[in-house]
């Protein structure tokens, strides 16, 4: 392979320098076909991938399925090959490799929808379900159904929100136990560890009826007068606004 390299690189070197290919043949002492052959590819592997296409294979009766599957969208080399060895094929994996890499890959696939960002993923899991557009429950759906660690967190997170709307902090030692329980959720069992750190405050959060948002309101509406008046007055003024309004 490394002397068929050499030749590729002298005898296109020749070409470019404006040498004919009867002149080339000459210099080279080779036939006029082998020039023809090695001038027609691009890349020494080419010469490599017509030797071995214009041979009969096992692989042959198998690639019309491998050219549909490819077109599925389904790219890896090693299931391909198991598919088809399911199927009877009778030969190692490093043909199918070989073919898919020589000859599929530069074939284009059909680009399925692009997955939904993670951002979309978590507003979908922390709206209501009956406040779920019809587009947005249907591939919600199909996030979770493919995925299980994802399902699991959904169902926490929507038993959590039913605790807090319907002011049900006494099952929160519950659903802590439930979610320190899920290994395969980190991030849940940390939050879940962080709650029972004060469970009397959170459990007292989700059972009484008062919350913080008349007095969360305020200072947000303070800080936007402050931003609106940034550079241009001092506290006295902003004392003003805030009483008078």
């Amino acid at each position: 392979m490394y002397a068929d390299s050499a030749k590729h690189a002298t005898i296109h070197a020749l070409l470019a320098a404006g040498h004919s290919k009867r002149s080339v043949a000459r210099q080279l002492g080779m036939g006029l076909n082998t020039i023809l052959r090695f001038s027609r590819a691009t890349t020494p592997e080419e010469l490599f991938t017509d030797q071995w296409q214009s041979r009969a294979t096992k692989l042959d009766a198998y690639k019309p399925y491998l050219d549909q599957r490819w077109q599925e969208g389904c790219t890896n080399a090693w299931k391909l090959w198991e598919e088809i060895k399911e199927q009877g094929y009778p030969d190692g994996y490093g043909n199918v490799r070989n073919y898919v890499s020589t000859t599929l890959r530069g074939k284009p696939h059909p680009v399925g929808p692009r997955p939904p960002s993670a951002r979309a993923v978590a507003r979908w899991i922390l709206t209501h379900p009956d406040a779920l557009a019809g587009g947005d429950r249907l591939q919600l759906k199909a996030v979770l159904a493919n995925c299980p660690e994802m399902a699991a967190l959904a169902e926490h997170v929507r038993s959590f929100a039913h605790m807090l709307t319907h002011l049900q902090g006494d099952q929160l030692p519950t659903w802590i136990e439930a979610a320190t329980a899920t290994t395969e959720l980190p991030s849940l069992r940390r939050f879940a560890q962080h709650l029972e750190r004060d469970l009397d405050a959170v459990t007292a959060g989700l059972t009484q009826p008062w919350n913080s948002g008349v007095v969360e309101g305020h200072v947000n509406r303070i800080k936007m007068l402050k931003r609106q008046m940034f550079g241009r007055a001092g506290f006295a003024l902003l004392r003003k606004r805030v009483l008078l309004s």
